[in-house]
C-alpha cells in the first residue's frame, strides 16, 4: 500500500490550514467531490490532496479490495465499475445520498489505454475502450448534474490528455476517446452556461503513474502481434511499454494533476482547459501553427514508430 503522505510533498496545502475550510462563504467538509479511478496515480493523489485540503472526498474505484484500501487511508470510498451502468446507477445514488442530493465536484478520471494499430481494434476492443473512457463518464456526470442544478453551483472536471488534442501513432483507441471527451465536454459546457456549474477539461501529457503497466496488460490481451501489418512497429511499442521508470524527460508527478483540479474546484472563473506537462503546452501551439503535413510529419517522429 502507498503510504499516507503521498500528496503531502506537494507544497500545494495551504500553510494556514483553517483558511482551507471557507470558500464561496461555507466550509469545505460541505462540499463533497466524487472522484474516480483511485486505486492508484492521479486519482488516488487528488482523492488524498483534496482531503488533506478540506474537502469531503468519495473515493471510487473497481475493485473491492481497492475500496477497502482507500477507507484505510482514511477515505471515504464506494465502489464504481465505469462499464457497468448498474454499478454506475447505484454508485451515483450513494454518493448523492451521503451528500445530502449534492455532490458539489466530480473529478472523472478512471480511464485506460488501449494500444494499437487502428486496423487490429475489433469493434469489441474499441468498444470497451470508449465504454470506460467515455460513456461511464456521461452517465455518472448526467445523474449528478440535476443536484448540482438544484443548488445552482457544481464543477464538473475532466481528466482529458494531450492526446484529447493531436493524435499519435498507435495509440488510436485511446485517442479517439479523448478527442470525443473534449467534444462533449465542450458542448456540455456550452449547455450549462448560466447554470453555475462549470465544466473544465485537464490536460495531461505523461504522468507517473500505473498507466503504463495497465495499457501493457491491455495490448497483450488484445492485439495479435504476429498476424499484424504493424508486427516490426509493435517490437519497439513492447519495449517501451515493457521498461520501468518515467516515460519521458518530461514526465511529472500526480501532484501537478492535482494543483490544476484544485484550481477549477476553486476559482470563481475556472478554466475551460488545463494543459499539464511540457508536451502538452508544446503541441498545444503547434497544432494552431503547423499545417496538417508538417503536424503529421512531427508526430510520426516524436511516436518513433511506436518505440516513444
Amino acid at each position: 500500500m502507498e503510504p499516507r503522505r503521498v500528496c503531502a510533498r506537494s507544497g500545494i496545502r495551504p500553510a494556514n490550514f483553517s483558511s482551507a475550510f471557507t470558500q464561496y462563504g461555507v466550509h469545505m467538509r460541505d462540499k463533497t467531490v466524487l472522484v474516480t479511478g483511485c486505486s492508484s496515480g492521479i486519482g488516488r493523489c487528488v482523492a488524498l490532496g483534496l482531503h488533506d485540503r478540506g474537502y469531503r472526498v468519495i473515493a471510487s474505484a473497481r475493485r473491492q479490495e481497492d475500496v477497502h484500501a482507500l477507507q484505510q487511508l482514511g477515505l471515504e470510498a464506494i465502489e464504481l465499475d465505469l462499464d457497468d451502468p448498474a454499478s454506475i446507477r447505484d454508485a451515483a445514488a450513494q454518493a448523492l445520498a451521503a451528500a445530502d442530493g449534492h455532490v458539489f465536484g466530480l473529478f472523472n478520471n478512471g480511464a485506460y489505454g488501449q494500444p494499437g494499430a487502428v486496423e487490429d481494434l475489433s469493434w469489441e476492443v474499441l468498444e470497451a475502450q470508449l465504454r470506460t473512457n467515455l460513456l461511464g463518464w456521461h452517465e455518472l456526470t448526467r445523474r449528478l448534474i440535476p443536484g448540482m442544478r438544484s443548488r445552482g453551483q457544481g464543477r464538473i472536471i475532466q481528466n482529458s490528455s494531450v492526446l484529447g488534442l493531436v493524435a499519435m501513432p498507435y495509440r488510436g483507441a485511446y485517442n479517439c476517446s479523448k478527442f470525443a471527451l473534449e467534444g462533449l465536454s465542450d458542448t456540455l459546457r456550452l449547455e450549462l452556461h448560466g447554470s453555475g456549474i462549470h465544466v473544465s477539461l485537464i490536460e495531461p501529457g505523461p504522468i507517473v503513474s500505473r498507466f503504463r503497466d495497465n495499457a501493457f496488460a491491455k495490448f497483450k490481451q488484445h492485439i495479435d502481434v504476429e498476424n499484424s501489418a504493424h508486427q516490426g512497429n509493435y517490437r519497439a511499442l513492447l519495449t517501451r511499454l515493457a521498461r520501468e521508470g518515467p516515460r519521458t524527460p518530461f514526465s511529472l508527478p500526480p501532484e501537478a494533476v492535482l494543483k490544476r483540479v484544485i484550481h477549477a474546484l476553486e476559482s470563481s472563473r475556472p478554466r475551460a482547459r488545463y494543459a499539464v506537462t511540457t508536451p502538452t503546452h508544446v503541441f498545444s501551439v503547434l497544432r494552431r501553427l503547423l499545417s496538417t503535413r508538417q503536424l503529421d510529419w512531427l508526430l510520426r517522429k516524436a511516436s518513433g514508430g511506436g518505440s516513444r
